[in-house]
């Protein structure tokens, strides 16, 4: 990998290393993380070539960092929250918040909507790619709860 690839996933890992510091996050949970942080910028920049829409690299990186966030709170026994909140922080679209705001106090109604649309695609699909996943496992373990045959038990 070049340096073009791993300085950003560097940063992502930096940042979310700092992030679950101020969400006061403890020992190992922090590295967890920054580690999935860093996840979500490599996938992001892996599917670029696939994709070439920053809205679709989004969705897929909200679903792969979900995921990881479900497995990682099932291993540590921990809530899942924590770990999705820090995970997501390098996906979330401040800088598109930022100009669409800019552009709507400069009353440049063109470019406020046009930046208005793409950050809120952008937001839906992070919200759409961690719902997805989080509904999934919700099934999953509602099915494995009702249905018996799934559990390995034994009646006397």
């Amino acid at each position: 990998m070049s340096m073009d690839i791993l300085l950003p996933i560097f940063c992502a890992f930096l940042s979310c290393f700092c992030f679950s510091v101020i969400y006061n996050i403890h020992g190992g949970g922090i590295l967890i993380c920054a580690f999935g942080g860093a996840l979500a910028w490599w996938v992001y920049l892996l599917t670029a070539p696939f994709f070439q829409d920053d809205i679709a690299q989004t969705f897929v990186a909200a679903l792969v960092i979900s995921a990881y966030a479900e497995v990682m709170a099932r291993i540590r026994k921990c809530p899942v929250t924590g770990y999705l909140l820090v995970a997501i922080f390098p996906l979330v679209p401040g800088g598109g918040i930022y100009y669409t705001m800019e552009h709507a106090i400069n009353g440049e109604t063109d470019a406020f909507l046009a930046s208005f649309l793409h950050t809120l695609g952008l937001a839906g699909a992070i919200a759409v790619g961690v719902l997805l996943v989080s509904s999934a496992v919700r099934m999953w373990t509602t099915f494995r709860r009702q249905n018996p045959v799934s559990r390995k038990e034994t009646r006397p």
